[in-house]
């Protein structure tokens, strides 16, 4: 059934004209993983190479992500992972909050019907998203419980990119976000 409803889900992202964001991207990325994922990433907004294939993070940011997932004991194939907007932004630019909004109904659905243990955003929107005062680049890393989900604001990959001295700070977040998947999370307030 759930794997039904994440396609379902799917194509309707694929068909949505709810903003004018599907009016220059090529097509709509909704997500990947499996239905029964304990964990979900969730970026900003799909780039160039995801808005080609369709599929969330499989340019740069999306090889260093999977480098980092590595460290944390995680196989790409074992996670979901989504954007808060399905249609990347002109010239990679924020997506805003009507677009956030206009999406926000799917990326809603589909973490109830994935059920995930663990929502890791990616970068400040998605961060914000879940935890409005958050900084990023001061509570990456920190457990919070949000919606009785546990969250874990990181970087987003595409800092290390432009900024090579944020990849330490990634590799220790993902390497404490393994250890609490694999020894347990501490007590969130």
């Amino acid at each position: 059934m759930t794997i039904a409803l994440i396609e379902s889900i799917a194509r309707e992202i694929a068909e949505c004209r709810a903003c004018q964001l599907c009016e220059s991207a090529t097509r709509a990325v909704p997500g990947e993983g499996p239905a029964d994922a304990a964990v979900m990433l969730i970026g900003e907004a799909p780039g160039a190479a995801e808005d080609i294939s369709g599929r969330p993070f499989v340019g740069a940011s999306g090889r260093l992500l999977d480098a980092l997932l590595q460290r944390a004991g995680l196989d790409r194939s074992r996670v979901y992972i989504a954007n808060l907007v399905k249609h990347r932004p002109p010239d990679n630019r924020d997506p805003t909050r009507a677009e956030i909004r206009s999406c926000q109904h799917f990326l809603t659905r589909q973490i109830n019907a994935i059920n995930p243990r663990v929502i890791v955003p990616l970068g400040r929107h998605a961060a914000k998203y879940w935890i409005p005062n958050v900084q990023i680049v001061r509570h990456h890393g920190q457990l919070y419980h949000v919606d009785d989900r546990l969250v874990v604001p990181m970087l987003h990959p595409a800092a290390a990119l432009y900024q090579r001295s944020t990849l330490p700070l990634m590799e220790v977040d993902f390497e404490r976000l393994g250890g609490y998947l694999r020894d347990g999370f501490p007590t969130v307030s």
